[in-house]
């Protein structure tokens, strides 16, 4: 079993290398050729013009990104927090129940519903076509909190119940001991589920191209559309060749970048330990 298990994972460690691997074969000579400067801070994507700047996709995924983690990881932390601390216990199996549904649910049938509901919700409130970064938001807010929901429950219901105790021993109520002596002994956690969430926003593409506008343009406001990374590949992917095919290659090397980096940094956050 020790030489499976070791062959499992070996398995895993190539399958990265080998993403890795032809990403930057397809992609650095597209790098090469545009310049990174110029490919990286460009704001013209016109691929039949010879223009090949990404920079209104990066802002686009970075705005979009930041929009769902800010709408979502407050609400699915303090739902986790929810189900395993103060949910009574008959409900916590429909509520338990009720975001492994959510999970299930395809990014296709998200975006259909951000498409029905969201897109003529925010065009009847704010005016325009709804299609904007405050919707591409709000529905990836919606899309990432099974993950960030499921990994907070559990990070908090493995925290020794010592801890618990010892705060209620020092004249904490109920609410200040699982949120100051529980949530933070869980933080590890709590931050591995953004993070996750995080890489499940950044790399959403199917619900971002429905509801976002789909426009190539620097970002103006939230309630103009715009061009995610992901959504760039998608769009474009299917009629692509030569160095068009390429930029996308090198879109998709700058979106693998900027999900590493966000873990790193994620990661590094977990090492330290609360005070």
């Amino acid at each position: 079993m020790r030489a499976v298990f070791l062959a499992a994972a070996c398995v895993c460690i190539l399958c990265v290398a080998a993403i890795c691997l032809f990403l930057l074969v397809n992609g650095l000579p597209a790098f090469g050729k545009i310049g990174p400067l110029k490919f990286l801070s460009g704001s013209v994507w016109r691929p039949g013009s010879g223009a090949y700047g990404i920079a209104p996709m990066i802002l686009g995924s970075l705005y979009v990104t930041a929009g769902a983690i800010a709408l979502g990881a407050p609400l699915g932390v303090l739902t986790g927090v929810y189900l395993a601390r103060f949910c009574p216990r008959r409900a916590r199996a429909a509520g338990r129940a009720a975001v492994n549904l959510l999970a299930g649910v395809p990014s296709v049938v998200y975006g259909f519903f951000g498409l029905v509901v969201l897109v003529p919700a925010a065009s009847a409130v704010f005016g325009g076509s709804g299609k904007s970064m405050l919707t591409a938001s709000v529905l990836l807010g919606l899309m990432i909190l099974p993950t960030v929901i499921s990994v907070t429950e559990t990070s908090v219901r493995a925290v020794p119940e010592a801890c618990y105790e010892g705060a209620l021993a020092l004249g904490a109520t109920h609410e200040r001991a699982v949120f100051f002596a529980v949530l933070p002994a869980a933080r590890p956690g709590v931050t591995a589920g953004i993070a996750l969430g995080v890489g499940r926003a950044i790399g959403e593409a199917t619900a971002v191209v429905m509801v976002a506008g789909n426009q190539p343009v620097i970002p103006s406001g939230p309630l103009r559309g715009l061009r995610t990374l992901t959504a760039n590949i998608v769009l474009e992917m299917g009629y692509a060749a030569d160095l068009h095919r390429g930029a996308l290659a090198a879109t998709a090397v700058t979106l693998f970048v900027f999900t590493l980096a966000v873990n790193v940094l994620l990661a590094l956050g977990r090492g330290k330990r609360p005070a």
